[in-house]
């Protein structure tokens, strides 16, 4: 059976979030407040679920 590492699928879904905001902030009809919102829960997502991949790294 094929088992996903925990962490990363929020590491995959934060890179996912980070580019979105990173393309709205590049469109000058989007508000920057809400851009950089949408990039940090991105980054959040990234950094909280590298520390799952490091932490249970030996599981599998």
């Amino acid at each position: 059976m094929n088992r996903v590492r925990e962490g990363l699928i929020p590491t995959v879904l934060g890179t996912a979030v980070t580019a979105a905001g990173y393309a709205m902030k590049q469109s000058r009809r989007t508000n920057n407040m809400l851009s950089d919102t949408i990039v940090g829960f991105g980054l959040a997502h990234i950094v909280l679920g590298a520390i799952d991949l490091v932490e249970h790294r030996n599981q599998y």
